[in-house]
């Protein structure tokens, strides 16, 4: 098309006829299912490479051969994928066994499919109808109680599948969508969750100096980003400036597949490659139909961001309830041990189960091993995100997923200034050991009753300051009562070399606990870290740059009470909230009781409810 080289389309008619001539497209072992599955997802690859040759040469073909081509491939590809795939009448497939991406692949490419062929098959008509209500369905796809199967979409925009699975499953669906608006000048009928499609995607970006990091979630990559969803959103008319920044600031090389920069459809449909000021106001966003959540101080590049997930475990969603990424100064220096080829022993045996990530495990063991494949009935959630003033809160509860195990399981994350307090609220069905996981990215040294860590420009100490600090040496039979630590190797993603990671334990057995672990960004600045006890409370008191902030956690406050009030009095304040953190501009004002921001954290007593407010003065 872009030489007028008949030469070309010779070449490619060639191709297309004599592969029109081949006995079946169907997968050996899928033929084996039952029912016995026609089409695939390698039947969607190949019929989507098809049409377009088919469109990009159909002047220059004849009728009989036009017919020929077209004939071969609705029975090699067109009918079997509709059959299965679409079709009422003949479907095998449900959006609650298969609703995932290979749902919007095998109906999407089919719908493209018939679009190129429309003028030789008499059935287009009816499979373009059918296209259009099917994939409609997969973005409005509300779930299944009865199979612990999640909705496609978070009410906020995101899905579930992770950054990877996201962009391909969009990008299928809008390749269609797309087409059908080359093709007929419209698309289908409103289709809502386009509309906060985008907001997942930014919110999900980490913006560096060098390549552009994603939140790498389940079944991804950190440097995997949303560009084909986001390049055909723009295509479909859902342009916005923070489309063009987020584009605009992804590398050669990032794109997946056919869509990149130097490709066709990248010439064709990227937006111009400017790299506006990113015009997003909100620095956190949460998704609670799928349990994830960011956080950060600013969207400039290299800056601190956090996401929390606590949602479903099944499929590429791995067993990670409660677990967290934190990226700081261009790096992801706290992160997930990642994935690799699922075929491989190493994925389905670590990389997707619990051990992998930065959550707690109770006698050695976490998530069931089965979620991976039957889901978990009682998924986890994230809640009660406040972003506002220097200070950020989300609450992650881990318990359903979990059950077997805790009957509480909550872990609230609590950013102040320049320390994240990572706070585990933990009990357990019966006594045993409870272990925290950590997943430091790059140098760790274990420093005194720290772990410090170093990656790239990155600096992070992590200590653990609840239930107990570190033992302070490796002479750790001087102290008996402290936590100690193993280092576990352990596959990296790709199983590209080792990635260690760390396992702090109690020397004790208890069905109870309390974990509280400071995040330190700005270790330079040597901020002071003092634990805090009183009546029915534990707490930190934080020094750094000039300012004092007492965090108090209601002890009283976590479920054990029934009808009884939960009031304690740190430090002559009175409180039945269940978490509490004054700070103070100064000494003078810490002595007189005076501070300049008051955060109040309220959870009800019985801890069947859990309300969050919050007050600043």
């Amino acid at each position: 098309m872009l030489t007028d080289d008949k030469r070309y389309a010779d070449c490619a008619k060639d191709i297309l006829l004599k592969n029109a001539k081949a006995s079946s497209w169907a997968d050996k072992e899928m033929m084996m299912r039952n029912p016995p599955w026609q089409a695939e997802l390698n039947t969607a690859h190949k019929i989507f490479a098809v049409a377009n040759a088919y469109d990009a040469i159909y002047g220059t073909l004849s009728p009989q051969e036009r017919k020929e081509i077209a004939d071969g491939y609705y029975r090699l590809a067109i009918k079997p994928l509709a059959e299965d795939w679409i079709l009422p009448e003949t479907r095998i497939h449900t959006l609650n066994s298969m609703g995932h991406n290979w749902w919007s692949s095998c109906v999407g490419m089919c719908g493209v499919a018939t679009l190129a062929f429309r003028n030789e098959l008499p059935q287009a008509d009816r499979i373009i109808r059918e296209t259009n209500s099917a994939i409609s369905g997969w973005f409005a796809f509300e779930g299944d109680n009865f199979q612990h199967k999640p909705r496609t979409f978070d009410r906020n925009g995101g899905m579930y599948e992770s950054i990877n699975y996201a962009d391909y499953g969009c990008q299928e669906a809008l390749l269609y969508l797309l087409a059908l608006k080359n093709v007929t000048g419209k698309a289908p009928d409103a289709i809502p969750q386009l509309d906060a499609m985008a907001g997942f995607f930014i919110h999900s970006y980490y913006p560096t100096d060098n390549d552009m990091m994603s939140v790498y979630f389940g079944d991804s990559h950190k440097t995997t980003t949303g560009h084909n969803a986001l390049m055909l959103l723009d295509a479909l008319g859902y342009e916005s400036k923070d489309i063009d920044w987020y584009l605009g600031n992804i590398t050669d090389g990032q794109h997946r597949e056919f869509l990149g920069l130097s490709s066709p459809v990248g010439i064709i449909y990227n937006p111009a490659n400017t790299t506006p000021k990113a015009p997003i106001s909100a620095n956190s966003a949460i998704y609670p139909d799928m349990g994830w959540a960011t956080m950060r101080d600013n969207w400039n590049k290299n800056a601190t961001m956090l996401a929390v997930k606590s949602g479903l475990t099944w499929n590429h969603a791995h067993a990670d309830a409660a677990s967290f990424i934190l990226f700081h100064k261009g790096s992801d220096i706290i992160g997930e041990a990642g994935r690799c080829w699922y075929k491989l022993p190493e994925y389905r045996n670590y990389l997707f189960q619990s051990e992998a990530h930065n959550v707690v495990l109770f006698d050695g063991k976490g998530q069931p091993r089965h979620q991976q494949y039957h889901s978990s009935p009682i998924a986890g959630n994230v809640s009660n995100l406040i972003d506002t003033l220097g200070i950020r809160y989300v609450l992650a509860d881990a318990t359903g997923p979990n059950s077997d195990r805790f009957n509480r399981y909550l872990r609230s994350f609590l950013w102040i200034d320049d320390i994240i307090l990572v706070i585990d609220d933990l009990a357990s069905h019966e006594e045993g050991s409870y272990q925290w996981l950590w997943h430091p990215i790059g140098t760790t040294v274990k420093k005194g009753v720290d772990l410090d860590i170093r990656n790239g420009k990155a600096h992070v100490v992590l200590r653990q300051l609840y239930p107990e600090t570190l033992a302070p040496s490796d002479f750790i039979h001087d102290y008996p009562s402290n936590m100690t630590w193993e280092i576990h190797n352990a596959s990296g993603e790709d199983n590209k070399g080792d990635q260690p990671y760390y396992s702090f334990h109690l020397p004790k057995r208890h069905d109870r606990v309390k974990g509280v672990t400071a995040l330190i960004l700005d270790p330079e600045s040597q901020p002071e870290i003092e634990r805090r006890k009183g009546d029915g409370w534990i707490g930190v008191r934080i020094k750094s740059h000039g300012k004092i902030t007492d965090v108090y956690i209601n002890q009283l406050a976590d479920g054990r009470l029934m009808h009884m009030n939960s009031w304690i009095n740190p430090d002559g304040w009175n409180t039945e909230a269940y978490i509490t953190a004054l700070t103070y501009s100064d000494d003078k004002q810490a002595l007189q009781h005076r501070p300049s921001r008051i955060s109040s954290f309220v959870a009800a007593a019985s801890g069947m409810e859990t309300v969050i407010r919050f007050t600043l003065s």
